[in-house]
């Protein structure tokens, strides 16, 4: 084989290498992007539900002081929404985690060919935290609405307050969303910063 068809090959080889690379890392990036655009809605959403929840607080209040059986009803019918909605919400989340614990896999694997992978193995490790969590808050929803229903409908004095009770553990579940929400997308864009970093390191 000729020097010049032997230069050319490895040309070619050398390229499509580079291009190979640009495309993997480009994927990642638009990637990273999508979580980050999907944590911003996220955050969104829970800081709706906290403040859905205490307005519910708020009318409770009302109406058990009032004793308004018409107000009261109409607050419980309004919990029952909440929660169907955030269970709908929890349920897209893990399987959104779910989904990032499986990326975070392929690039742990890929990083089996020569290369550290320090960075991509703590993500996976943040990523399996944020689905354990999310089972747990979701665990956790589903014991408090058994509870809730057990009670709403009922006027008795100690029945109103372990409504009362479940609505503000409610609440601070939403709060503790909101808080995971964030360090998630911290999370996500230390991420976004490490594949910048590596596409650098690379060029």
């Amino acid at each position: 084989m000729s020097r010049i068809s032997s230069a050319f090959i490895a040309t070619v080889l050398l390229s499509a290498g580079v291009a190979n690379a640009q495309w993997g890392n480009g994927g990642e990036r638009a990637q990273d992007r999508r979580e980050i655009r999907q944590d911003k809605r996220e955050l969104r959403d829970d800081k709706r539900d906290v403040a859905d929840l205490e307005d519910v607080l708020a009318r409770f209040d009302r109406a058990w002081t009032r004793q308004n059986e018409r107000e009261m009803t109409s607050v419980e019918n309004r919990l029952r929404e909440l929660m169907q909605r955030e269970f709908a919400e929890s349920r897209s989340e893990l399987q959104r985690d779910r989904a990032e614990v499986r990326r975070s896999d392929r690039e742990v694997r890929r990083d089996g060919w020569g290369r550290p992978g320090m960075d991509d193995r703590r993500d996976r490790r943040d990523d399996q935290r944020d689905v354990r969590v999310e089972v747990a808050t979701l665990q956790t929803r589903m014991a408090i609405t058994r509870e809730l229903n057990m009670v709403m409908g009922s006027r008795n004095q100690w029945d109103l307050q372990r409504q009362r009770n479940l609505i503000t553990q409610l609440i601070q579940v939403a709060r503790q969303e909101v808080h995971q929400t964030k360090q998630e997308m911290r999370e996500d864009r230390r991420e976004m910063r490490e594949d910048r970093r590596d596409d650098r390191r690379r060029y």
